[in-house]
C-alpha cells in the first residue's frame, strides 16, 4: 500500500467516524445545551456560528458567495432543513428523550416513499418498500404508545408528550418536504433535450453557508418575537453548557457536514448512506448511559424495527448499488483462494467446476 492510498484511508475512516459518532451525538448535545439555553436561542446562536464560520471558510477559498437564484433557493431549503426541522427537534426535547426524538428522524424514509408523487408507481409497486412502510409505521406506532401509556407524572405530562411526538414528526415531513423540492428544482433546469442548462451556480458549501445563515436568522427573529432572547442572560451559561453550543455549531453541524460531503465525493452514496443507521445507535447509547431518561425494550424494539423497514425501503438501491457488487466479487475471490492453495490439481479442478457453474448461472439469468 503506498503512501498516498494509506493517507486517503485514514481520512475516510476518521470521515466515517465523525459522520457516525458526531451526528448522532448531536441529539445528546442539544438535550444537554437545552439546560441553560432557551430552544429558539439554541438554534439562533448554532446556525449564526456555524453559518459565518463556513461563510469566511468559503470567502478564504475563494468560492463565489452570491448568486441570486442559489441563493434564493438555499433559503428555501435552509428555512425546510434546517429551521423548520431542527426547531422541531430542539422544542421536542424539552419533554421526551433524545433517543425518542433520534428514532423518530430515523424513520423520515416514510415520508420519502408517501410524499415522492413522481416514484409512487415505482415505490408502491415494489413488495419490499410496501412492507417497509408498513413496519416503519409500526416501529413509530410502538415509540407513541410506550411514552404515552408508560408511567407519567399527571395527564398533562402525558399530553406534552404527545405534542412533543407529533411536533418532531411534522420536523420530519418538513426535512422530506425540503430535500424533495431540492432534488426537482434541479431536475426542472434541465432542457427538453435534457441536457443541463449552462448556468452558474455556487459550490455545495457556499449554498449550505447561505442555509445555515438563513436557519440562524429565521430562529433569531423567532427567539425574539417569543420574547427568549429578552428573558436570556449570557452570563448565567456555565461554561460546560457554553461547551456543548460550541460542539453543536463546529463539530455537528461544519465538520460532520464537511466529512458527510467528501466521502460522497470518495466513496459510493450507498455505503455513505449507512449513517442513517448508526446515527440512532449512538444517541439510544448516549440518552440511556448519560442521562436520567430510561431505554426501555419497547424503545429498542422500535429503534430495531424502523431500521430494518428503512432497510426494506431502500432494498432496490442497496441490491442494485455498485458497492454490494464489489462486496460479492472480494468474497468470490477469496473462496476461489481458499479453494486452489499451490500444489493441488484436485483443488484446481474444483476452481474450475467452480467458475464454470457460475458462468452458466450468469447466461440464465
Amino acid at each position: 500500500m503506498t503512501k498516498s492510498t494509506s493517507t486517503l484511508t485514514g481520512t475516510v475512516i476518521f470521515a466515517y467516524l465523525v459522520v457516525y459518532i458526531v451526528w448522532g451525538s448531536t441529539f445528546f448535545f442539544i438535550e444537554k445545551a437545552l439546560y441553560a439555553f432557551p430552544p429558539f436561542v439554541l438554534g439562533s446562536i448554532r446556525f449564526i456560528i456555524a453559518g459565518s464560520f463556513l461563510m469566511l471558510y468559503c470567502w478564504i477559498k475563494g468560492h463565489r458567495l452570491f448568486i441570486k437564484r442559489a441563493v434564493q433557493d438555499a433559503a428555501i431549503v435552509g428555512f425546510l432543513l434546517l429551521f423548520v426541522d431542527m426547531a422541531a427537534i430542539i422544542w421536542s426535547e424539552q419533554y421526551i428523550s433524545s433517543a425518542i426524538v433520534t428514532i423518530i428522524s430515523a424513520a423520515t424514509a416514510i415520508w420519502f416513499i408517501l410524499l415522492d408523487k413522481p416514484k409512487w408507481k415505482e415505490n408502491f409497486s415494489n413488495p419490499f418498500t410496501i412492507t417497509g412502510l408498513v413496519l416503519g409505521f409500526l416501529g413509530v406506532l410502538l415509540l407513541f404508545a410506550e411514552q404515552l401509556l408508560g408511567p407519567q407524572h399527571s395527564d398533562a405530562d402525558a399530553d406534552i408528550k404527545l405534542i412533543a411526538m407529533l411536533v418532531m414528526t411534522l420536523g420530519t415531513i418538513g426535512w422530506t418536504v425540503g430535500s424533495l423540492l431540492s432534488k426537482y428544482n434541479r431536475e426542472r433546469r434541465l432542457n427538453r433535450d435534457g441536457m443541463p442548462k449552462k448556468e452558474e451556480d455556487l459550490h455545495v458549501m457556499v449554498k449550505t453557508a447561505w442555509q445555515m445563515v438563513v436557519a440562524g436568522t429565521t430562529f433569531t427573529l423567532v427567539a425574539i418575537f417569543t420574547g427568549e432572547y429578552g428573558r436570556f442572560e449570557v452570563k448565567s451559561v456555565p461554561v460546560e453548557y457554553w461547551g456543548a453550543m460550541i460542539y453543536l455549531a463546529l463539530m455537528g453541524s461544519i465538520l460532520a457536514f464537511s466529512s458527510y460531503i467528501y466521502l460522497l465525493q470518495v466513496r459510493p452514496a450507498v455505503e455513505v448512506s449507512t449513517y442513517a443507521y448508526v446515527n440512532p445507535i449512538v444517541a439510544l447509547l448516549l440518552a440511556h448511559y448519560f442521562t436520567d431518561h430510561q431505554v426501555t425494550s419497547l424503545q429498542i424494539g422500535g429503534l430495531a424495527i424502523v431500521l430494518f423497514s428503512v432497510v426494506l425501503m431502500n432494498w432496490k438501491l442497496y441490491k442494485n448499488s455498485n458497492f454490494l457488487e464489489n462486496y460479492k466479487r472480494r468474497r468470490r475471490i477469496r473462496k476461489l483462494r481458499h479453494m486452489a492453495p499451490k500444489s493441488s490439481i484436485p483443488r484446481i479442478v474444483e476452481v474450475v467446476e467452480f467458475v464454470t457453474k457460475r458462468r452458466k448461472k450468469n447466461s440464465n439469468e
